[in-house]
């Protein structure tokens, strides 16, 4: 089972005596050169373009990929600034964590990095989606990766346009491989935080913080769901 995308898209070599019962077929050309026979009518069904990507699974069948990516936003306040170290010292007592806000007022702006070292207690950020096929279902907030991004930029691009936020990406989680009925969802799930914004719901319909006692109380998408256990782990046992 494996992702490819698409170099090329050439005619089927055969002659009209010849032609499948399905119709016209076209050759997928995959970057690594490797060809796959598939008919005209799926290529048009699918919307399959060059660069696009395909899934291959064990089987053989060949799928419609998407690429997405996924914000798991953390709402713990950064805990290392850029500082002198008299600074850290005089602060050292006074530090405060925000559980109901993604950042305090007059940090948005900071120079700042998260430590994501130890997550123990943190709550996590849920949208509950407000259209489509899977309207209604909760989800980490995210979206397609274009051709010409990088995941870690497509991640901060989609959660600027969903919702009016700024956000740093602090850390790759892990990528999630999920086949749906009508196609195959690889899904990269990066941990985040807010430098500005206050997570303004444009296309959802309702978020939550969530603790790691709580990510149970929402119905998520099938795909999403299956990285709950490597955040329950990362939230009880911060690594």
């Amino acid at each position: 089972m494996s992702l490819h995308r698409i170099r090329d898209i050439l005619e089927a070599d055969y002659g009209c005596e010849e032609c499948p019962p399905d119709g016209p077929h076209a050759v997928l050309v995959l970057e690594d050169d490797k060809r796959i026979e598939v008919s005209e009518k799926w290529i048009a069904e699918q919307e399959i373009e060059e660069g696009k990507r395909v899934w291959i699974g064990g089987d053989g069948d060949v799928r419609k990929a998407i690429h997405v990516v996924a914000a798991v936003i953390l709402a713990e306040m950064p805990r290392a600034e850029k500082m002198t170290y008299d600074e850290e010292m005089s602060c050292a007592g006074e530090m405060t964590y925000a559980e109901d806000v993604p950042c305090a007022e007059g940090m948005a702006d900071a120079d700042i990095s998260m430590n994501t070292d130890d997550l123990r207690g943190t709550k996590i950020f849920a949208t509950q989606r407000g259209y489509g096929d899977f309207k209604d279902g909760w989800e980490f907030p995210g979206g397609k990766v274009e051709p010409d991004e990088t995941p870690e930029q497509a991640i901060v691009r989609e959660i600027r346009e969903e919702l009016d936020t700024e956000i740093r990406v602090e850390r790759y989680i892990d990528t999630i491989e999920y086949d749906y009925p009508e196609f195959h969802l690889s899904m990269d799930c990066f941990l985040c935080s807010v430098l500005s914004g206050e997570l303004t719901l444009k296309e959802h319909e309702a978020a939550r913080w969530l603790t790691v006692e709580e990510l149970d109380a929402v119905e998520w998408l099938p795909a999403d769901r299956t990285i709950i256990g490597k955040l329950c782990k990362l939230l009880r046992d911060g690594v």
